[in-house]
């Protein structure tokens, strides 16, 4: 007769034995989803597997760039709540990775449109069939990530909001910030005269091209809205002579840029504070405002562009440099996507972007002459690219600065919007525009002052 230990070990080798069965089961299903979904992509990439084995995406696989899978739960998960915000949460909690390059290379591959026009062909019945033995099995349950604790959207803001909003993107860490931006600490779209050049000449370059734009001269009186880390202020007082006052809502951005400024002896002509763009007062010659257009909101564009016109001198001139979206076909309000659900949740809270189109005409409403408008979306989505594949390579110490989860939002939020700018469904314009006044503003008859 069998003792009771016996039985116990029996049952404990049939649960292993079956477990075993039904890891194999799904291990041979998934390969062959994934050959199947590789022979319609035929992209130059890999899966591995939680067996540590990989399948290729395509027929001639060279590359190392691969995408890792970290259990059948993954799978489960993902076919029961298939969400962009249920990707991001595993992808966070790092059950699901890219390994052997970046998001962007990925993401590259399958933004041609023969690619996607190829997995639309794709049987849905026989993927169904594959994806069987994950219906019942247990998913991965990835706990929410770090996230703005309050409204994201931004609608009906309040002003002492806005700091928040800023502070949560960018007070993480002026350290890990320093892993993938220029000496200057730009994080803004850069200004490439070669699509080869390095990001850090690029930035420089774009600070020359707002300088110039802005035709600053000796004694100008120059305001930066949202001035960052301090580096516009500092290369505008230094090249062009001017007197310089930047305003921001972080506290981190300021303390750097303060220091920054007693470092290269400029405290005669520059000053930065802590401050709302909605209770500054004074007169400036020339303002910029670069990325912060983002930030304030759709409901107050028109408070924001007279606050801008009230700040100015009647022969002043002001630069909106700000990311847009496309233009709705018959107007109305944006619906909100997933994806910018999600970049105002995990990145950008309170985040809204408006249309080159409705900001030209919310500029001329307000009193403002547009003079020049300038599309830089190419621009970006390099920027973007190098930011990405920078952060990519320093890996390890951003998470033993800000921890895993964190790094792997940011580098996954990198990527989607370099993706974004490169197909077009985001756009970035500098938009130059002079105070409608009897003043004529100093402009030269054509743009070759720029490119001198």
């Amino acid at each position: 007769m069998l003792r009771y230990g016996q039985l116990c070990q029996g049952d404990e080798v049939v649960q292993q034995e079956t477990g075993s069965k039904k890891s194999d089961k799904q291990l041979k299903a998934i390969r062959r989803l994934i050959e199947t979904i590789g022979d319609a992509l035929e992209i130059d990439a890999s899966v591995e597997l939680w067996d540590g084995s990989t399948v290729p995406l395509g027929r001639s696989v060279t590359s190392p760039l691969r995408l890792t899978i970290a259990g059948p739960g993954v799978i489960a998960s993902l076919l029961r709540r298939p969400t962009l915000d249920r990707l991001i949460r595993l992808y966070a909690k790092g059950r699901i990775g890219i390994e052997g390059g970046t998001l962007v290379d990925f993401g590259e591959q399958l933004q041609d449109q023969s690619t996607r026009a190829r997995l639309k062909h794709l049987g849905k019945l026989g993927v169904a069939r594959m994806l069987l033995p994950f219906l019942f099995a247990p998913g991965d349950k990835p706990e929410a990530t770090r996230g703005y604790e309050g409204d994201d959207s931004g609608h009906g803001r309040q002003k002492e909001e806005n700091k928040d909003f800023i502070q949560f993107h960018y007070d993480v860490s002026n350290d890990f910030y320093r892993l993938f931006l220029d000496p200057r600490m730009q994080y803004s779209c850069a200004y490439f005269t070669s699509w080869e050049g390095g990001v850090d000449q690029a930035q420089a370059d774009k600070m020359e091209m707002i300088c110039r734009k802005l035709r600053l001269k000796p004694g100008d009186r120059f305001l930066d809205i949202g001035c960052g880390w301090g580096g516009l202020v500092t290369y505008a007082v230094e090249k062009f002579g001017v007197t310089a006052h930047g305003i921001t809502v972080s506290e981190r951005q300021l303390d750097h840029a303060k220091q920054l400024i007693a470092e290269k002896g400029l405290g005669d002509k520059v000053t930065v504070e802590l401050k709302d763009y909605a209770d500054l007062t004074g007169e400036y010659d020339k303002i910029a405002s670069i990325g912060m257009y983002e930030h304030i909101g759709l409901a107050n564009i028109p408070g924001y562009f007279n606050k801008m016109r009230s700040l100015l001198s009647d022969d002043g001139l002001f630069l909106n440099h700000a990311i847009s979206r496309r233009a709705k076909k018959r107007g109305g309000r944006f619906g909100k996507r997933p994806e910018h659900k999600a970049i105002t949740r995990y990145i950008f809270p309170g985040g809204e972007l408006d249309d080159i189109g409705h900001s030209v005409q919310a500029m001329e409403q307000t009193g403002f002459e547009v003079q020049d408008v300038e599309a830089w979306r190419r621009h970006y989505a390099r920027t973007t690219k190098i930011w990405c594949e920078r952060l990519t390579a320093r890996r390890d110490e951003a998470i033993e600065m800000v921890g895993p989860e964190l790094t792997r939002i940011w580098l996954a939020y990198l990527a989607g919007v370099s993706l974004s700018f490169s197909r077009g469904s985001l756009r970035i314009y500098q938009t130059l525009a002079s105070k409608r006044a009897r003043a004529v503003p100093e402009l030269p008859p054509t743009r070759a002052d720029l490119y001198r």
